[in-house]
């Protein structure tokens, strides 16, 4: 639906419509009843029937002032039926049937984003990474600057904005101020340090995630505020290595993870106010299996025992099934 304020505006609009309306059939009778000297009831008639043009044949003849008062007659009413028309689709565009009511949708169901993850650019890499959030249920938000885009990403269901990231006010109606993390997928290195820079500006507590295509734009994302850093092209060139020099391990990786209860190995960091500081590891980490427990020192403890005690600064190396995870990290 139209907002109040341009509710209030059409209202008004459509107002001044039937004022224009009225005052059309006035002018009407009364040229009709002067000029032709006709009772009330013939003027009222004849204005009826050349207002709606309905084709009837006029209740008396018409002398030359008569035609000419009638032509005119006709034509304000045309305007105002032009007038009318053009109002009720504006009404229905405002009212959610057009390009600008879709769009106002969209905002809406952003303004009620939160907990979420946007995601900067929708190429390659960023399809991947919305297909992942997907499967873990995570909600998230895609910026991307091509309109040319926007039919594949309404006709795939995903919550959108036609934006530029490295503005600051995009990333502000993407809601960054309640989202989780920033993931900065665009194919561009030079614009990827551009949005790690502006969403560590607008909210220096995100967690932010960028691709880097160079080696060498490794080094400054992280200088400008990324907190982590990927290299598709060095990731798929270790596991393509890895996959060379063990192909048991990476076939039953593979394997597991095409299951409907896939493993997967995390890192879970105990926040001063987490509710797992001061619980063993037993009571901490339910169903997911816990590898490995990095302290705020930096020691490891490998295969703690389950009544090591977990404290704040701590790292969780665990196992375990996407549920399971999710829960653990709630």
């Amino acid at each position: 639906m139209p907002t109040p304020d341009r509710t209030s505006t059409l209202i008004r609009s459509f107002g001044w419509l039937a004022l224009y309306l009225v005052a059309v059939i006035v002018v009407g009778v009364l040229g009709y009843m002067v000029l032709e000297g006709w009772n009330l009831v013939d003027a009222t008639y004849m204005t009826t029937l050349t207002l709606t043009a309905v084709g009837f044949t006029e209740v008396h003849h018409l002398d030359a002032a008569g035609k000419v008062f009638t032509i005119t007659l006709i034509l304000l009413g045309v305007t105002g039926v032009v007038l009318a028309l053009s109002m009720v689709a504006r009404y229905l565009e405002e009212g959610g049937f057009g390009e600008r009511g879709r769009r106002r949708r969209m905002e809406r169901k952003i303004a009620g984003l939160s907990n979420h993850c946007i995601v900067c650019g929708f190429g390659r890499v960023g399809r991947t990474v919305t297909e992942e959030l997907t499967r873990d249920g995570v909600p998230f938000l895609i910026i991307d600057k091509s309109e040319d885009r926007e039919k594949e990403l309404i006709d795939a269901g995903m919550l959108y904005l036609i934006g530029d990231a490295t503005r600051r006010e995009d990333l502000e109606t993407a809601g960054i101020g309640r989202a989780r993390a920033v993931i900065s997928a665009v194919d561009d290195d030079a614009e990827n340090i551009f949005i790690t820079m502006v969403a560590r500006a607008v909210a220096p507590e995100i967690w932010i995630v960028a691709r880097a295509s160079q080696e060498e734009s490794v080094q400054r994302l992280e200088t400008a505020g990324a907190s982590r850093v990927f290299s598709p092209f060095v990731t798929a060139g270790r596991e393509m290595a890895y996959s060379a020099i063990n192909p048991r391990v990476v076939d039953f990786l593979e394997i597991e993870g095409t299951g409907a209860q896939a493993m997967r190995l995390e890192e879970l960091h105990i926040d001063s106010d987490s509710r797992l500081a001061g619980l063993s590891v037993a009571e901490a980490t339910g169903e997911a299996n816990v590898l490995a427990v990095r302290r705020a020192s930096g020691d490891v403890v490998a295969s703690p025992g389950s009544d090591l005690i977990l404290e704040p600064g701590d790292s969780v190396i665990v196992l375990g099934n996407r549920a399971a995870l999710r829960l653990l990290e709630r």
